[in-house]
């Protein structure tokens, strides 16, 4: 990147440091460092929650999805409409968490259910919010490297050392400091600053792409250029995508239903606003609040898709393939890349015979380069049955460099078909890479200087958002309802932050070394619903009815999460040894026939949305039919089990703070007469503005989106299918003109309010006369939690004292 581009990146990063930094002196016990002290107004909590959700990684995943099965499918999810507008203006879920003042998932579980479930869950979510996060650092960090045209490694200090491997460290060690340092309250408050800044700089990139290319000109006209059956933008015509397609979109759907609040990634923020009313508005909030993001994550993916695929920038293409292929082999597969040349050292015979005694399999490698076999290695590797890990250990030891060959693109090719007939292995995670990179390189190929380093700005605040917010929420949960149940008693408050610090940051240590072995295979997003299904397969159905019915069980849920958890674990097993062993196995007893037989049979009245096809290469049903499969059972064995274990209903006011057990802050619960309004969740805690905000919202959602747009095009394609320059006229008309209006109020509605809220979240955490609750630290004790333990005593007391006057 030019001097510029540099410019443009270090400024805002370093601006967000010195705010973010500033703020760790208001951490003055567990509760600040948990929950931000509970004070945040709903633009905080709107702008940091929805900066720190949208992740580097979860934008790579996005140009994988869009760049595979393009944007039509999407337009399914507007059944959705009703639902997130339902959700969105009640607060379901959100809402009555956050009356139960529970800090985690785990100790709503305990106040619910029972400490040993507490520990169970716990247990399952931080192995699936730990392993889901532990490819983020690897992902970002590829982006970074590829976007920037960094080298592979780089010479410092008379070593070698790996870009990939230092820009991984860089940034974990950034967030690290970052979140051990204020915890939830100087994550929210980085998260919020990096938020109001990316909205002017989405606006800046969003200009510069549509005045680089034409949509009539040059982007609708490959979008619309698909077979039958996989198109880009006509959702009448997707019946034969895959991975990406119907049902993805309606998992999606019941998942975002069944499993709402269930994925704690940014857990800090359900407890983070000042009270239950202002976490309702904020995630009421995030309707407006991401127009930019639906406007310019597409319009990136489709800028990249455009120079692939149109015939006007085939030029331009040849210098891109080219470098993006050398750098992925020379990456994932540097013996297909290049020549590997032996040092001075490697030409004494004393080192050759050392190198002998401790290992012969790269002794004979190195004789094999020595005798001259050849600069291209690959049959070399072939031959001696070496792995690429021993060329990087005898480059580590100074005896061969690599160095990289600038290859045409007949020899590029010529050496990917070399590697996929002798490696099929090494080939698919080279191609992985290839594809994920795909479209940041292209990127910085299609956009001018100055431009460019307002791209990287975006991507680095949202690498630094994600990996703040995620290390606290699983460093947070492990602590919390894992040692701090186990371990039984208090910690000091000095204590408990040293354990939450420490946690943290092997959090990020781990992460740092998965991602340094994980070579991945599969699409980001499939990765994420498989180990994330670990969790969600079953705490879904433990969170919804635990929130909103009196009669589930402790029984039902220990049955749920364990079906759930089980059921996504299989499935990770079954994809991971199939190719290598239950493939093989099936194919020397002559089953494959049958197991062919039985999977068509399950599948065949779902096809063509839902097809498995018994392959050498792949298990037939991927990770998102598996996470349905999960969701299904565990969602009917809670509710059946609940039935038949129910004896007595749970207390839910005492849960929820309700009635006489109200704590004195925030909104109080009233029940009122049924009206019109509440359907909108509009009760006396609304005020004019909040009213405003939700009939806004009611229109723009469920008029527009639903009314309108989602029912009124179904019915007129239905009576008169539309041809398809009509969809992308459509396209063109929503995703620029109408999400631009909509973008270009809230970037100075969110910039005004939210920079407003942030001074108010200053001043309420200054005007603060008394310290943390030290009772309030996530410890629960017979259904309550510690710090309401006097008053709960005080209501039943009370309540005792009503009955024998009754009597």
């Amino acid at each position: 990147m030019h001097w510029i581009d540099w410019v443009i990146v270090t400024l805002p990063l370093f601006f967000v440091l010195f705010i973010g930094l500033r703020t760790r002196r208001y951490v003055t016990g567990v509760a600040d460092f948990l929950t931000a002290g509970r004070v945040a107004g709903r633009y905080v909590v709107s702008v940091a929650s929805g900066e720190a959700a949208m992740g580097l990684v979860s934008l790579v995943a996005i140009f994988e999805m869009y760049y595979n099965s393009g944007f039509a499918f999407q337009f399914w999810s507007g059944i959705t409409a009703p639902i997130g507008l339902f959700m969105g203006l009640t607060g379901y879920c959100i809402y009555r968490f956050r009356e139960s003042r529970a800090m985690t998932m785990g100790q709503f579980f305990e106040m619910r259910y029972s400490r040993k479930f507490r520990i169970f869950a716990a247990i399952l979510q931080s192995l699936s919010g730990v392993v889901n996060y532990a490819i983020f650092p690897a992902v970002s960090a590829r982006f970074i490297i590829y976007y920037c045209n960094f080298p592979h490694n780089f010479d410092f200090l008379g070593m070698t050392w790996s870009t990939f491997h230092v820009v991984m460290l860089l940034f974990l060690s950034i967030a690290v400091v970052i979140v051990t340092l204020g915890g939830q309250i100087t994550v929210m408050v980085c998260d919020c600053v990096q938020g109001l800044l990316n909205y002017p700089l989405m606006a800046i990139v969003v200009v510069a792409i549509l005045l680089r290319f034409s949509w009539f000109e040059d982007m609708a006209p490959v979008l619309l250029d698909r077979e039958p059956g996989k198109s880009m933008l006509n959702p009448f015509d997707v019946y034969n995508l895959r991975t990406f397609n119907l049902f993805y979109v309606f998992v999606g759907i019941i998942s975002s239903v069944f499993n709402r609040m269930a994925w704690s990634g940014t857990q800090g923020y359900n407890a983070a606003a000042l009270d239950a009313h202002e976490q309702k508005m904020g995630q009421m909030l995030g309707t407006w609040r991401s127009a930019f993001n639906i406007m310019l994550y597409p319009l990136l993916a489709i800028g990249a898709y455009t120079i692939w695929h149109s015939a006007r920038f085939e030029d331009k293409l040849i210098p891109i393939r080219q470098e993006l292929t050398q750098t992925a082999m020379a990456e994932m597969a540097p013996e297909y890349a290049g020549e590997m040349v032996l040092t001075e050292a490697a030409q004494s015979s004393a080192t050759r015979e050392a190198l002998l005694a401790k290992s012969p399999k790269q002794a004979k490698l190195l004789e094999g380069l020595a005798s001259g076999k050849g600069n291209f290695a690959a049959p070399l590797l072939k031959d001696n049955d070496s792995s690429i890990s021993d060329f990087h250990s005898l480059r580590r030891k100074g005896l061969i460099t690599w160095e990289a060959e600038n290859l045409s693109l007949p020899e590029v090719d010529k050496r990917i078909a070399l590697m996929k007939s002798e490696n099929p292995a090494l080939h698919k995670k080279m191609m992985t890479i290839h594809n994920q990179m795909r479209v940041p390189l292209t990127l910085r190929y299609m956009l001018p200087i100055g431009i460019t380093g307002v791209l990287c700005a975006i991507a680095i605040f949202l690498m630094i958002s994600t990996d703040t917010t995620y290390l606290h929420s699983w460093g947070s949960i492990i602590v919390q309802d894992v040692i701090l149940p186990i371990r039984g008693r208090a910690f000091t408050p000095k204590q408990h932050l040293t354990m939450l610090r420490l946690v943290i940051t092997g959090v990020a240590l781990f992460a740092f070394v998965f991602s340094s072995i994980f070579a991945q295979v599969d699409y980001i997003l499939m990765f994420f619903a498989i180990t994330g299904a670990i969790w969600l397969g079953g705490a879904g159905a433990c969170i919804v009815f635990g929130l909103y019915w009196k009669r589930g069980t402790t029984a039902g849920a220990w049955t749920a999460l364990t079906f759930g958890s089980s059921i996504a674990t299989t499935g990770i097993l079954l994809q991971h040894f199939w190719a290598g062993k239950i493939y093989p196995w099936l194919d020397q007893n002559n089953l494959v026939s049958r197991a062919s037989s039985i999977f068509e049979t399950l599948s065949g009245p779902f096809e063509p949305i839902i097809v498995w096809r018994v392959t050498p290469d792949k298990f037939p049903i991927n990770s998102q039919e598996i996470y349905f499969l999960a969701l299904l059972v565990s969602i009917t064995l809670y509710v059946t089990v609940s039935l038949l274990t129910c004896r007595k209903p749970f207390n839910m006011d005492r849960l929820l703070h309700r009635g006489a057990y109200h704590t004195g802050d925030g909104h109080r619960y009233v029940k009122t007469k049924w009206a019109w309004s509440k359907i909108l969740g509009i009760n006396e805690s609304y005020t004019r503005g909040d009213k405003i905000l939700a009939w806004s919202v009611f229109c723009w959602s469920f008029v527009f989106r639903f009314g309108i747009v989602f029912v009124g095009f179904i019915v007129w394609n239905l009576i008169s299918p539309w041809p398809k320059h009509w969809w992308a006229n459509w396209f063109w008309i929503d995703y620029i003109y109408v999400m631009g209006l909509n973008a270009l109020v809230t970037v100075f509605w969110f910039g005004i309010c939210g920079t407003r809220d942030l001074i108010r979240l200053f001043r309420r955490l200054d005007a603060r006369t008394a310290g943390n609750d030290i009772l309030d630290d996530g410890r629960v004790e017979g259904h309550v939690s510690a710090a309401d333990l006097a008053l709960v005593a005080e209501v039943e007391k009370s309540q005792l004292q009503d009955d024998s006057n009754k009597q």
